[in-house]
Protein backbone atom coordinates (compact mmCIF):
# COMPACT_ATOMS: atom_id res chain seq x y z
CA UNK A 1 0.00 0.00 0.00
CA UNK A 2 1.52 3.30 -1.00
CA UNK A 3 1.97 5.88 2.02
CA UNK A 4 -0.81 8.95 1.56
CA UNK A 5 0.28 11.69 0.23
CA UNK A 6 1.92 14.49 2.03
CA UNK A 7 0.23 17.64 3.03
CA UNK A 8 1.94 20.35 5.60
CA UNK A 9 -0.08 23.20 6.95
CA UNK A 10 1.79 26.32 5.34
CA UNK A 11 3.54 26.91 8.57
CA UNK A 12 4.90 23.83 9.22
CA UNK A 13 8.73 23.39 9.81
CA UNK A 14 11.00 20.60 10.50
CA UNK A 15 13.84 20.48 12.22
CA UNK A 16 16.42 17.36 12.13
CA UNK A 17 19.44 17.76 14.54
CA UNK A 18 22.19 15.14 14.24
CA UNK A 19 25.51 15.49 16.04
CA UNK A 20 28.85 13.73 17.03
CA UNK A 21 27.99 12.03 20.31
CA UNK A 22 28.83 13.84 23.14
CA UNK A 23 28.40 17.44 21.29
CA UNK A 24 24.96 18.07 22.64
CA UNK A 25 22.04 17.19 21.01
CA UNK A 26 19.92 15.60 24.19
CA UNK A 27 20.55 18.96 25.52
CA UNK A 28 19.79 20.87 21.97
CA UNK A 29 16.46 18.66 22.33
CA UNK A 30 15.47 20.29 25.48
CA UNK A 31 15.89 23.19 24.38
CA UNK A 32 14.18 23.50 21.42
CA UNK A 33 11.31 21.93 23.42
CA UNK A 34 11.35 24.73 25.74
CA UNK A 35 10.32 27.08 23.04
CA UNK A 36 7.70 25.37 21.77
CA UNK A 37 8.91 22.88 19.52
CA UNK A 38 7.23 18.90 19.40
CA UNK A 39 10.73 17.07 19.79
CA UNK A 40 10.85 13.44 18.65
CA UNK A 41 13.95 12.19 20.33
CA UNK A 42 16.40 9.41 18.33
CA UNK A 43 14.19 8.32 16.08
CA UNK A 44 15.68 5.99 13.49
CA UNK A 45 16.56 8.17 9.74
CA UNK A 46 14.70 5.49 8.05
CA UNK A 47 11.63 6.59 9.61
CA UNK A 48 11.28 9.90 9.20
CA UNK A 49 9.56 10.11 5.99
CA UNK A 50 7.06 8.06 7.56
CA UNK A 51 6.86 9.74 10.85
CA UNK A 52 6.59 13.16 8.90
CA UNK A 53 4.23 11.86 6.83
CA UNK A 54 1.57 10.06 9.47
CA UNK A 55 1.82 13.30 11.42
CA UNK A 56 1.16 15.90 8.26
CA UNK A 57 -1.80 13.73 7.92
CA UNK A 58 -3.36 12.43 11.13
CA UNK A 59 -1.87 15.15 13.21
CA UNK A 60 -0.19 18.41 11.80
CA UNK A 61 2.42 19.33 14.11
CA UNK A 62 3.54 23.34 12.92
CA UNK A 63 7.65 23.00 14.55
CA UNK A 64 8.42 19.56 14.34
CA UNK A 65 12.19 18.75 15.78
CA UNK A 66 13.70 15.46 15.30
CA UNK A 67 16.94 14.46 16.86
CA UNK A 68 18.69 11.11 15.65
CA UNK A 69 21.07 8.93 16.44
CA UNK A 70 23.91 8.31 13.59
CA UNK A 71 25.53 4.53 13.95
CA UNK A 72 26.18 3.48 10.65
CA UNK A 73 27.08 4.92 6.86
CA UNK A 74 23.97 2.95 6.03
CA UNK A 75 21.90 5.56 8.39
CA UNK A 76 23.54 8.48 7.36
CA UNK A 77 22.67 7.73 3.81
CA UNK A 78 19.01 7.06 5.06
CA UNK A 79 19.00 10.39 6.79
CA UNK A 80 19.72 12.07 3.95
CA UNK A 81 17.69 10.13 1.15
CA UNK A 82 14.54 11.24 3.66
CA UNK A 83 15.49 15.03 3.94
CA UNK A 84 15.90 14.98 0.16
CA UNK A 85 12.40 13.11 -0.30
CA UNK A 86 10.91 15.15 2.52
CA UNK A 87 11.64 18.73 0.60
CA UNK A 88 11.10 17.47 -2.95
CA UNK A 89 7.35 16.75 -1.49
CA UNK A 90 7.42 20.62 -0.46
CA UNK A 91 8.30 20.38 3.49
CA UNK A 92 10.34 22.61 4.69
CA UNK A 93 13.29 20.92 6.63
CA UNK A 94 15.89 22.24 8.01
CA UNK A 95 19.24 20.42 9.62
CA UNK A 96 21.61 21.19 12.45
CA UNK A 97 24.81 19.29 13.15
CA UNK A 98 26.53 19.83 16.41
CA UNK A 99 30.15 19.66 16.85
CA UNK A 100 33.10 19.44 19.20
CA UNK A 101 36.71 19.16 19.05
CA UNK A 102 38.01 15.78 20.20
CA UNK A 103 39.71 16.78 23.41
CA UNK A 104 36.58 17.66 24.54
CA UNK A 105 34.32 15.17 23.53
CA UNK A 106 36.95 12.76 25.01
CA UNK A 107 36.35 14.91 28.10
CA UNK A 108 33.11 14.63 28.41
CA UNK A 109 32.44 11.15 27.90
CA UNK A 110 34.96 10.89 30.39
CA UNK A 111 33.08 12.45 32.78
CA UNK A 112 29.81 11.00 31.83
CA UNK A 113 30.82 7.54 32.09
CA UNK A 114 28.66 6.88 29.31
CA UNK A 115 30.08 4.28 26.20
CA UNK A 116 30.62 5.74 23.10
CA UNK A 117 28.55 3.96 20.44
CA UNK A 118 31.22 3.77 17.50
CA UNK A 119 33.59 1.91 20.90
CA UNK A 120 33.30 -2.00 19.93
CA UNK A 121 36.85 -2.82 20.24
CA UNK A 122 38.21 0.91 20.05
CA UNK A 123 39.91 3.24 22.08
CA UNK A 124 37.81 6.09 23.04
CA UNK A 125 39.71 8.57 20.18
CA UNK A 126 39.11 5.63 17.81
CA UNK A 127 35.69 5.67 18.28
CA UNK A 128 35.52 9.02 17.88
CA UNK A 129 37.26 9.15 14.49
CA UNK A 130 34.91 6.25 13.08
CA UNK A 131 32.49 8.60 13.95
CA UNK A 132 33.41 11.42 12.22
CA UNK A 133 33.76 9.43 8.64
CA UNK A 134 30.21 8.35 9.10
CA UNK A 135 29.12 11.90 10.13
CA UNK A 136 31.22 13.98 7.31
CA UNK A 137 28.21 13.83 4.56
CA UNK A 138 25.44 14.68 7.07
CA UNK A 139 27.65 17.85 8.50
CA UNK A 140 28.89 18.40 4.85
CA UNK A 141 24.66 19.19 4.17
CA UNK A 142 23.75 20.23 7.38
CA UNK A 143 21.68 24.13 6.84
CA UNK A 144 23.87 25.18 10.29
CA UNK A 145 26.40 23.49 11.91
CA UNK A 146 27.25 24.74 15.50
CA UNK A 147 30.85 23.77 17.26
CA UNK A 148 29.87 23.47 20.93
CA UNK A 149 33.30 23.12 22.36
CA UNK A 150 33.49 25.85 24.19
CA UNK A 151 29.85 25.77 25.50
CA UNK A 152 27.98 24.28 28.73
CA UNK A 153 24.60 23.43 29.26
CA UNK A 154 23.52 27.00 29.48
CA UNK A 155 25.47 28.62 27.04
CA UNK A 156 24.05 25.92 23.97
CA UNK A 157 20.36 26.14 25.75
CA UNK A 158 20.39 30.00 25.35
CA UNK A 159 21.75 29.74 20.82
CA UNK A 160 19.64 27.22 20.17
CA UNK A 161 16.62 29.70 22.10
CA UNK A 162 18.38 32.29 19.75
CA UNK A 163 18.37 30.42 16.59
CA UNK A 164 15.19 28.72 16.79
CA UNK A 165 12.61 30.75 18.81
CA UNK A 166 9.57 32.00 16.87
CA UNK A 167 9.73 36.13 16.25
CA UNK A 168 6.62 36.29 18.64
CA UNK A 169 7.62 33.48 21.13
CA UNK A 170 7.80 33.87 24.85
CA UNK A 171 10.81 33.92 26.56
CA UNK A 172 9.36 33.66 30.43
CA UNK A 173 5.89 32.20 31.31
CA UNK A 174 4.81 33.78 34.60
CA UNK A 175 1.86 32.56 36.89
CA UNK A 176 1.11 35.11 39.67
CA UNK A 177 -0.87 33.73 41.76
CA UNK A 178 -3.07 34.68 44.91
CA UNK A 179 -3.29 32.93 48.53
CA UNK A 180 -4.21 32.88 51.80
CA UNK A 181 -1.55 32.83 54.22
CA UNK A 182 -3.85 31.16 56.63
CA UNK A 183 -3.89 27.91 54.61
CA UNK A 184 0.41 28.27 54.28
CA UNK A 185 2.68 29.61 51.43
CA UNK A 186 2.55 27.95 48.23
CA UNK A 187 5.43 25.67 48.07
CA UNK A 188 6.26 25.91 44.70
CA UNK A 189 6.80 29.70 44.58
CA UNK A 190 9.75 31.13 43.13
CA UNK A 191 8.58 34.58 44.89
CA UNK A 192 6.31 35.75 47.39
CA UNK A 193 5.29 38.83 48.11
CA UNK A 194 2.67 40.31 51.14
CA UNK A 195 -0.13 42.94 50.52
CA UNK A 196 -1.57 42.25 54.55
CA UNK A 197 -0.24 45.94 54.50
CA UNK A 198 -3.60 47.11 52.75
CA UNK A 199 -6.54 47.67 54.51
CA UNK A 200 -8.75 44.67 54.43
CA UNK A 201 -12.20 44.40 52.61
CA UNK A 202 -13.09 41.87 54.69
CA UNK A 203 -13.88 44.13 57.39
CA UNK A 204 -16.45 46.53 54.97
CA UNK A 205 -20.22 44.90 55.45
CA UNK A 206 -20.61 45.45 51.56
CA UNK A 207 -17.25 44.09 50.49
CA UNK A 208 -16.84 41.20 52.30
CA UNK A 209 -19.18 38.70 50.16
CA UNK A 210 -17.35 39.87 47.34
CA UNK A 211 -14.16 39.16 45.78
CA UNK A 212 -11.00 40.84 44.52
CA UNK A 213 -12.66 39.94 41.00
CA UNK A 214 -15.05 42.26 41.32
CA UNK A 215 -14.49 46.03 40.40
CA UNK A 216 -15.72 46.97 44.03
CA UNK A 217 -13.02 45.20 46.12
CA UNK A 218 -10.50 46.03 43.55
CA UNK A 219 -11.07 49.68 43.42
CA UNK A 220 -10.89 49.71 46.96
CA UNK A 221 -7.39 47.62 47.47
CA UNK A 222 -5.37 49.50 44.61
CA UNK A 223 -6.41 52.91 45.70
CA UNK A 224 -5.73 52.19 49.11
CA UNK A 225 -2.52 54.26 50.78
CA UNK A 226 0.71 52.42 49.39
CA UNK A 227 -0.78 50.18 47.04
CA UNK A 228 0.22 51.86 43.62
CA UNK A 229 3.47 52.59 44.92
CA UNK A 230 3.93 48.78 46.35
CA UNK A 231 2.55 47.52 42.36
CA UNK A 232 4.98 50.03 41.07
CA UNK A 233 8.34 49.05 42.90
CA UNK A 234 7.05 45.38 42.89
CA UNK A 235 7.01 45.44 39.38
CA UNK A 236 10.37 47.34 38.73
CA UNK A 237 12.18 45.20 41.16
CA UNK A 238 10.85 41.97 39.23
CA UNK A 239 12.29 43.00 35.86
CA UNK A 240 16.44 42.30 36.31
CA UNK A 241 15.00 39.20 37.74
CA UNK A 242 13.09 38.07 34.92
CA UNK A 243 16.20 39.14 32.31
CA UNK A 244 18.23 37.18 34.97
CA UNK A 245 16.09 33.57 35.03
CA UNK A 246 15.68 34.03 30.89
CA UNK A 247 19.63 34.32 30.93
CA UNK A 248 19.89 31.20 33.22
CA UNK A 249 17.28 29.35 30.60
CA UNK A 250 14.05 29.47 33.74
CA UNK A 251 11.30 29.44 31.36
CA UNK A 252 8.70 29.68 33.58
CA UNK A 253 7.96 31.29 36.89
CA UNK A 254 5.23 31.54 40.02
CA UNK A 255 5.11 34.70 41.63
CA UNK A 256 2.99 34.30 44.65
CA UNK A 257 0.67 37.24 46.66
CA UNK A 258 -0.33 36.61 49.44
CA UNK A 259 -3.22 38.18 52.17
CA UNK A 260 -4.47 36.60 55.18
CA UNK A 261 -7.88 34.33 53.36
CA UNK A 262 -6.84 34.80 49.67
CA UNK A 263 -9.79 36.37 48.57
CA UNK A 264 -10.00 39.90 48.70
CA UNK A 265 -6.70 42.34 48.31
CA UNK A 266 -4.35 39.24 47.51
CA UNK A 267 -6.95 38.77 44.24
CA UNK A 268 -7.46 42.14 43.32
CA UNK A 269 -3.50 42.71 43.24
CA UNK A 270 -2.79 39.28 41.79
CA UNK A 271 -5.27 40.54 38.46
CA UNK A 272 -3.33 43.96 38.34
CA UNK A 273 0.46 42.54 38.79
CA UNK A 274 -0.29 39.66 36.27
CA UNK A 275 -1.96 43.05 33.88
CA UNK A 276 1.34 44.80 33.93
CA UNK A 277 3.80 41.50 33.72
CA UNK A 278 1.79 41.01 30.88
CA UNK A 279 2.90 43.66 28.96
CA UNK A 280 6.79 43.32 29.46
CA UNK A 281 8.01 41.88 26.07
CA UNK A 282 9.34 38.43 25.79
CA UNK A 283 7.30 37.64 28.63
CA UNK A 284 3.49 36.07 29.11
CA UNK A 285 1.90 36.37 32.49
CA UNK A 286 -1.27 34.99 33.95
CA UNK A 287 -3.08 35.28 37.03
CA UNK A 288 -4.14 32.36 39.25
CA UNK A 289 -6.20 32.32 42.79
CA UNK A 290 -5.46 29.08 44.77
CA UNK A 291 -7.47 29.96 47.85
CA UNK A 292 -10.39 31.57 45.83
CA UNK A 293 -13.94 30.29 46.88
CA UNK A 294 -12.46 28.37 49.85
CA UNK A 295 -14.11 29.69 53.35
Amino acid sequence: MSSPPLVVPDSSEMLIVTSMSGAGRTTAGNALEDIGWHVVEQLPPQMIEIFATHSAVECPIDRLAITTLITSPELAQAQLEAIESLRASGVTVRTLFLDAADEVLVRRFEAGRRPHPFIEQYRILDAIAAERKVMEPLKTQADRVIDTSGFNVHDLTRAIRELYQAEEAIDLDVTVMSFGFKRGLPIDADIVADVRFIPNPHWVPELRPKTGQSKEVSDYVLSAEGAAEFLDLFEKSLRPVFSGYVRENKPKALIAVGCTGGKHRSVATTIELARRLDQIPGVRARAHHRDLGLE
